[in-house]
């Protein structure tokens, strides 16, 4: 899986907020350095960040700013009216003279309810797939003391990397719609995560054959392959996965799982 350090959107789930307070400082310190604008949005408990950026970086550079502003001040988000804010804000860096844009979101109070979880885990799908091509990185924290395991779990593994989350596998956009990316591992422990993270793909609004990029997944058990032939069958695609594991392949074939077409590539 990509490391936290490499990715442009991570998640970072914690108990304790001074880890995640001071990695939010060097993620921002980073950007400064690099001549991007950015913006911290904190939670109910903002920590060290919020007074070090306000005297940080040149005039225009860094922002703290508030989760009504940053999401819109609505209960329950709107994944692609929270994506276009986003890529507003990723031009507005570029208009400015800012190589690009980050953001740090403590985004705890914004996940506590099952209508707020199922929305935001969608957003953090697709905008997973605009962070791709365009000049922004995002650290998404979330408070597992608060949440509880599950409910991070299933936010964390719909981003291209993830700390101290529970996870062993990240299902992410790839770069075009009907594309996710696969990595890690899938054992029995995942499946139910798993079940649910195909849920917030928008692998659905392709239609037809959609491609699921699995060339960095190192193994995939036959509870997770039954789960995606049946997140297909519910939605009439059919899915090409790639992927270096023969097993792989097999597996699928001795499981005759008909939307699901393995092919193993080099």
């Amino acid at each position: 899986m990509t490391r936290v350090a490499e990715a442009r959107h991570t998640c970072w789930a914690y108990d304790d907020h001074r880890p995640f307070d001071a990695y939010a400082r060097d993620f921002l310190g980073a950007g400064l350095a690099a001549g991007e604008r950015v913006w911290y949005v904190p939670g109910d408990w903002t920590g060290t960040t919020a007074a070090w950026l306000r005297g940080a970086g040149p005039a225009g550079a860094a922002r703290v700013i508030s989760q009504a502003d940053a999401y819109r001040g609505v209960a329950v988000v709107d994944p692609a009216g929270q994506v276009a804010a986003y890529a507003a804000a990723t031009e507005d860096a570029l208009a400015a003279g800012f190589t690009g844009f980050r953001v740090v979101a403590e985004a705890t109070a914004l996940v506590r309810s099952d209508a707020q979880r199922h929305a935001f885990a969608t957003y953090e799908y697709v905008i997973g797939r605009y962070m791709r091509t365009a000049p922004m990185r995002a650290v998404c924290g979330y408070d597992r003391s608060e949440l509880g395991d599950r409910a991070v779990a299933e936010l964390a593994c719909l981003h291209e990397a993830s700390h101290e989350a529970g996870v062993t596998f990240q299902l992410h956009s790839g770069a075009r719609a009907g594309e996710s990316v696969l990595t890690g591992e899938l054992d029995l422990a995942m499946r139910e995560v798993f079940a649910s993270a195909l849920v917030h793909t928008d692998l659905a609004t392709a239609g037809g054959e959609v491609v699921v990029d699995a060339r960095e997944l190192r193994f995939i058990d036959h509870q997770s392959l039954i789960a995606l032939q049946r997140h297909l069958e519910a939605r009439r695609l059919t899915a090409v996965v790639r992927t270096r594991l023969g097993a792989t392949a097999r597996l699928a074939g001795l499981l005759e799982l008909p939307r699901v077409r393995v092919a193993v590539t080099g």
